[in-house]
C-alpha cells in the first residue's frame, strides 16, 4: 500500500520536472519566446518590404530593435563567431552593414535610420545615459584613486601602437611614415568626427593635397582597425575567464574591490535619471562651444567633478544609474545595428583587405593593447581592463566603437573611462599628428 502510494505520489513530480526541464530549454529572444519574436521579426519585415513602415523613431527604432537583437541572438549562439569574433556585437554591425551593402535592406529605411542615429541624436543619447549613469553610478574612492594615473596607459598605448606598427609594416613593405601617419594615427585618433575628419584637416595643410584624398586613406584603417578591437575585445574576456588574477571582472583599479548594491528599480527615478543625462549632455555641448574639447570629454568631466563634490541628491545618482542599466539592457544591440547601417561602410572595409595592411593594422591594435595592458598594470590597473579602456578604446571608431568593444568584452560599466580614451586621447593623438609630421616628411 505504501509503495502504491509513494509511486502515485512521485509520478506528478517526474513530471513537473520535466516539465520544468521544458522550460529551461525553451528559446527565447529578448525574452519573449521564439515563436512570439518571429511573428514580431515577420511583421517587421513586411511592414519594411512593403513601404508601410512608420517613418522616424517608431520605425527606426522597430527595424534596430528587431533586427539587432535577432542578429545579436544569432552571434551569440554561434561557436567560433561567438567565442572569438565578439558574437552578438560583431554580428549586430556587420549584420546591418552587409545588408546596406548586397541591397537586402530598403535604401528608404536605411536613409531612415542613418537620420535617426546621426541628425535624431541616438549615439549621444545612448552614450549621454551610459556616461552619466556609470559614473554617478561609481564608488566614489574609485574615481579618485584612478585619477590621472589612467594617461599613462593611453600614453602607452599610443607607444605600443607606433612600435609595432612600425616593426610590421616595414616587414611587409611599407615605410615608417606610412605605417605611423596613414595607418596608426586615424586608428588611435578618437574616430570619424574627432579624429579621421580634423586629421586630415591637419594632414592637407602640413602636406599638402586636399582632405579627401587623405580621407580616402585614412577611413580603411579606421575601419579595419575598429574590427579588431571589436574581436581582441572578446579574445581579452576569454582570457580573463582563461587567467582571473589578470581581470577584475568590469573594476579597473586593482586592489579595490566593493560589490554593488542590487537596486529597487522606479519608474520615476528612471525618469530623473533620463533628464540627468540629457541635462549633463547638453552641459557637455555649452561648454564645448567655448572650450576647444570634445563635450563627450567635458561631460565626463563636469559629471566626475559633481560625483566626487558630492552635491549631486541621491535620488538623481539613483535615477541616472537605473536608468542607464535600462538603455544598456534594452538598447544595446540596436545601437550596434544602428551603427552598421549608419557608419560601417563594409566596401571601405573589404577594399583595405590586403594582407601587409591586414598585419600592419593588427599591429597597431595588439601595440595598443599590449602597452595600454603593461603601463596600467603598473599604475595599478587590472591588465585586461586596462587594454580594453586605454587600448581597444583608443583603437576603435570613437564612440560607437566603445559600445561595439565593451558589448564584446561584457564590460559596458568601463564607458566612462573608455570615452576618456576616444575623447581625450583623440585629442592628444591630434597634437602628436602635428608635431611628428615634419620628422617623418
Amino acid at each position: 500500500m505504501s509503495s502504491s502510494a509513494e509511486r502515485v505520489q512521485s509520478q506528478p513530480l517526474s513530471q513537473n520536472v520535466t516539465s520544468i526541464n521544458k522550460e529551461k530549454k525553451a528559446i527565447t529572444i529578448y525574452g519573449l519566446p521564439l515563436m512570439w519574436f518571429l511573428i514580431i521579426t515577420a511583421l517587421t519585415l513586411v511592414s519594411m518590404y512593403t513601404g508601410n513602415l512608420p517613418g522616424g523613431m517608431i520605425g527606426s527604432l522597430l527595424v534596430m530593435m528587431v533586427l539587432g537583437e535577432l542578429f545579436g541572438w544569432i552571434g551569440d549562439h554561434t561557436p567560433i563567431l561567438k567565442t572569438y569574433l565578439g558574437g552578438g556585437a560583431i554580428l549586430a554591425i556587420f549584420g546591418a552593414a552587409y545588408m546596406v551593402y548586397a541591397g537586402f535592406i530598403p535604401e528608404t529605411t536605411a536613409t531612415m535610420i542613418n537620420d535617426f542615429m546621426k541628425d535624431g541624436g541616438f549615439l549621444n543619447f545612448y552614450i549621454a545615459a551610459l556616461i552619466t549613469g556609470s559614473i554617478l553610478g561609481m564608488n566614489k574612492k574609485i574615481l579618485i584613486k584612478v585619477g590621472l594615473r589612467y594617461f599613462l596607459p593611453i600614453f602607452g598605448a599610443v607607444i605600443g601602437a607606433m612600435a609595432i606598427a612600425g616593426l610590421l609594416g616595414s616587414l611587409v613593405g611599407f615605410s615608417l611614415r606610412d605605417a605611423v601617419l596613414v595607418i596608426t594615427m586615424p586608428i588611435m585618433g578618437g574616430g570619424m568626427g574627432a579624429g579621421a575628419v580634423p586629421m586630415s584637416q591637419i594632414y592637407s595643410e602640413l602636406m599638402g593635397n586636399d582632405p579627401s584624398y587623405y580621407i580616402s586613406m585614412l577611413v580603411p584603417a579606421l575601419a579595419l582597425g575598429n574590427v579588431f578591437a571589436i574581436i581582441l575585445a572578446s579574445m581579452l574576456n576569454l582570457l580573463g575567464k582563461k587567467v582571473p588574477s589578470l581581470t577584475g571582472n568590469g573594476q579597473l583599479l586593482r586592489g579595490f574591490e566593493y560589490k554593488e548594491e542590487k537596486p529597487s528599480f522606479d519608474i520615476q527615478k528612471m525618469g530623473i535619471g533620463l533628464m540627468a543625462a540629457v541635462l549633463f549632455f547638453t552641459i557637455g555641448s555649452l561648454l564645448g562651444g567655448f572650450i576647444p574639447i570634445h563635450a563627450y570629454a567635458i561631460m565626463i568631466i563636469i559629471v566626475a567633478i559633481a560625483k566626487i563634490a558630492g552635491v549631486i541628491p541621491q535620488n538623481i545618482l539613483e535615477g541616472a544609474n537605473q536608468w542607464y542599466k535600462f538603455v544598456a539592457k534594452n538598447w544595446t544591440l540596436a545601437l550596434l545595428f544602428g551603427i552598421g547601417i549608419a557608419y560601417t561602410d563594409l566596401g571601405t572595409v573589404l577594399e583595405a583587405l590586403t594582407l601587409p595592411y591586414i598585419v600592419t593594422v593588427l599591429g597597431v591594435v595588439l601595440g595598443a593593447v599590449i602597452g595600454a595592458g603593461v603601463l596600467g598594470k603598473l599604475v595599478g590597473f587590472y591588465p585586461i581592463e586596462s587594454a580594453i579602456t586605454a587600448g581597444l578604446c583608443m583603437a576603435n571608431m570613437g564612440g560607437t566603437g566603445d559600445v561595439a568593444v565593451l558589448s564584446s568584452s561584457r564590460r559596458m560599466e568601463l564607458m566612462p573611462f573608455a570615452q576618456i580614451s576616444s575623447r581625450l586621447g583623440g585629442a592628444i593623438i591630434l597634437l602628436l599628428a602635428s608635431l611628428i609630421i615634419p620628422f617623418l616628411m
